[in-house]
């Protein structure tokens, strides 16, 4: 026996230094050291020694067993050492190497035109309040004098969220005209951006998800001259001095008068075009003097106060603030369009 414990030891040992894998190492540690390993069928022969070799023969093999250990303890941490040192070659960074350039992002070109929009407006002295996407009916169609049978308020125009039809997403930024009114008080002159949404076809300047920006002023002596004036400046401030406006007549429930305002295409100057649909002219707000109603609705004595609103579509705002042709561009996310802002 003694000589079959050398004979394993001295081929053990060889095959452990010549191991190249952790694999390969393993490999042999069950070869030799497992439940049914080399070593360990020999050791059950141990019954067959006299008990005077027995001692003997049981010293010596838990030598062998302890030297079969060290040495596959040993390898196992050169195998790694070699691996970590074949990794950090693969994976040098030659620092000489000029590096890559971060791309940077911008400015979605729409919020260009919204914080453009803001600025002219604060500067004027208006205020920036916010209010909820998810409406009540009370406040996005009753309050705002809208009868129960205007279009507006059908299923097939707006998205509602209950079978009621009093909780839906809003279609317009003006209720924010009614909790202005109510939670500020008046004299007020505020703006209101934020999301709106209706059941429109997507084509080259509808979505039935946008952008509005509703105004509103309310004080003594308000009149549609100040309407006007206003909506000229700001327009002219962001399309530039020689921008051309246009006044219709026209009807919302919430102002009277009412009146719709329009700016010459940028794409074609007036002559007509797809972007215009060939009118020459493109909507860009609807205005109009606050309704009596409205006022007296909101605790505001109409014979006293007065005031007008205002709102402007905010994608079509950067349309014509970046000649961009189809509002569909804006919410595509195509980075070789938004690339050129």
């Amino acid at each position: 026996m003694k000589e079959q414990l050398e004979v394993i030891q001295k081929r053990a040992l060889a095959a452990i230094t010549a191991t190249e894998s952790a694999a390969e190492l393993e490999g042999l540690r069950v070869r030799y050291l497992g439940k049914k390993g080399e070593l360990t069928a020999l050791l059950k022969q141990m019954g067959k020694l006299s008990p005077e070799e027995r001692p003997m023969m049981g010293q010596l093999a838990n030598q062998v067993r302890a030297e079969l250990e060290a040495a596959l303890e040993s390898q196992s941490a050169a195998l790694d050492a070699k691996a970590m040192d074949e990794k950090l070659a693969a994976e040098t960074v030659d620092v000489t190497i000029p590096g890559k350039k971060v791309a940077l992002g911008h400015k979605h070109p729409m919020y260009t035109a919204l914080d453009e929009f803001k600025e002219i407006f604060l500067n004027m002295g208006f205020e920036i309040f916010d209010g909820p996407e998810v409406e009540q009916a009370d406040y996005n169609f009753t309050k705002l004098n809208t009868p129960d049978d205007h279009p507006a308020r059908e299923w097939t125009d707006t998205f509602y969220l209950t079978e009621d039809s009093r909780i839906l997403l809003r279609t317009q930024t003006s209720p924010m005209q009614i909790r202005a009114m109510e939670e500020h008080g008046v004299p007020i002159r505020m703006i209101s951006p934020g999301r709106v949404y209706r059941k429109d076809e997507v084509d080259a300047t509808h979505s039935p998800m946008f952008h509005q920006i509703e105004g509103l002023v309310v004080d003594k002596g308000i009149t549609m001259a100040d309407l006007k004036g206003t909506l000229n400046a700001v327009i002219r401030e962001i399309y530039g001095p020689e921008t051309k406006t246009r006044f219709r007549p026209h009807h919302f429930p919430f102002t009277e008068p009412s009146c719709e305002v329009d700016i010459q295409c940028h794409k074609c100057g007036g002559k007509g075009c797809p972007t215009c649909k060939g009118e020459g002219w493109i909507e860009a707000l609807g205005a109009g003097m606050v309704h009596p109603k409205v006022l007296r609705g909101c605790g505001v004595d109409p014979d006293v106060y007065s005031g007008f609103a205002f709102g402007f579509g905010l994608e079509r705002l950067a349309m014509g603030r970046f000649k961009i042709s189809d509002l569909r561009l804006i919410f595509e996310n195509d980075i070789r369009f938004l690339e050129q802002f």
